[in-house]
């Protein structure tokens, strides 16, 4: 009975927990998804604001408490909006830089990636070096430099300036698509030239139908960043028939006012295709992303 009695002792000092495993596995899931919606719901209060806003009329966008339901709800500032300008005619301008622009980037990056991942050349890893060192160069640096060249050849008020310089490829999507083509196989490659395909052969016919994800992500982040684009349309654009639909936002700020609820109008107009884009496209953007990181 002595040699039965530590054991005996320890067991009974042994806390039971207060909660069952179970248990404590829900509550940490619950507080998970609570934390999400909370985020979610921070997150789209934004949005929240501009359709409230764009469906009240101009004497009620400031009260306070905000009116976050608006009475009588104005469908008329849609319509206002798009009547005040030809956005027609901007939309069409910026669907054109815009698809002009994924297509430079998309095939030029691509190009350069191939080279830096599946090519043997003197260099190549120094040169790969240097063109990573160019994403810690602000855009602020360059656009002075830029502007006086492309003022000097003539560029100025077309859309050249805005979508020439996306067939030279981009820093950030060259390093996306070249970590994504480390991916696949080398064997690949080598039975694609026993079967008699070329370096081009080989890009074109097995690479990018491989790496579709990576391209996909890439063409989304440059939709956006072109369909938004504000800075450079407005330097470079002078003429109003070549405006873009950033710019035409800005002319719903006057000096002394602003016309909120037109300008939230045509803005939430403005951002449904950024947001058709990506809700269509996120597959392959999270495809592209997660496999960026893996080499073989």
């Amino acid at each position: 009975s002595q040699a039965t009695t530590p054991s005996h002792g320890r067991a009974q000092g042994r806390a039971r927990p207060l909660l069952s495993r179970k248990t404590r596995q829900t509550l940490g899931v619950g507080a998970i998804h609570l934390t999400l919606i909370v985020g979610a719901v921070a997150l789209m209060m934004p949005l929240a604001w501009m359709l409230s806003t764009s469906l009240k009329p101009r004497g009620a966008i400031f009260l306070f408490p905000p009116q976050w339901i608006p009475r009588p709800i104005v469908w008329q500032n849609y319509v206002e909006a798009h009547s005040a300008q030809p956005f027609n005619l901007f939309y069409r301008n910026t669907v054109l830089i815009t698809a002009v622009s994924m297509l430079g980037t998309m095939l030029s990056s691509s190009l350069v990636a191939f080279s830096f991942s599946r090519l043997r050349w003197w260099g190549r890893d120094m040169m790969f070096l240097l063109v990573l060192a160019t994403m810690m160069l602000p855009f602020h640096v360059t656009i002075i430099p830029q502007f006086v060249i492309f003022r000097v050849i003539g560029w100025l008020d077309t859309f050249l300036p805005l979508t020439v310089p996306t067939f030279c490829g981009g820093s950030f999507f060259i390093f996306l698509l070249r970590q994504f083509f480390l991916t696949i196989p080398l064997e690949m490659d080598d039975a694609a030239r026993i079967d008699g395909c070329s370096t081009l052969g080989i890009y074109w016919r097995i690479m990018l139908p491989q790496c579709k994800p990576a391209l996909m992500a890439v063409g989304i982040f440059t939709f956006q960043n072109a369909w938004g684009e504000f800075f450079r349309p407005l330097i470079y654009l002078q003429s109003k028939e070549k405006w873009t639909v950033a710019l035409a936002l800005r002319s719903f700020s006057g000096e002394f006012s602003t016309d909120w609820n037109l300008l939230m109008a045509a803005s939430l107009v403005a951002i449904v295709p950024a947001l058709v884009i990506f809700f269509f496209g996120q597959k392959y953007f999270i495809q592209g992303v997660v496999f960026t990181g893996v080499e073989k």
